[in-house]
């Protein structure tokens, strides 16, 4: 392991990186959301299921 090319690669990085603006993070905050809505929807769908089959 290289530490010193580790460590210009991570600030090399971190130099490109840019705060998003307010609609980007709008944009992504939405996303996320409905994904993590859906993933719950589904759960909740195959808990019910579940619940009706028998064991």
């Amino acid at each position: 392991m290289n530490v010193p090319k580790d460590l210009n690669s991570y600030v090399r990085v971190l130099k490109m990186a840019s705060t998003p603006s307010r609609e980007e993070f709008s944009q992504i905050a939405k996303i996320a959301g409905a994904g993590i809505l859906l993933v719950g929807v589904m759960g909740f769908i195959i808990a019910l299921v579940m619940g009706f089959l028998p064991a």
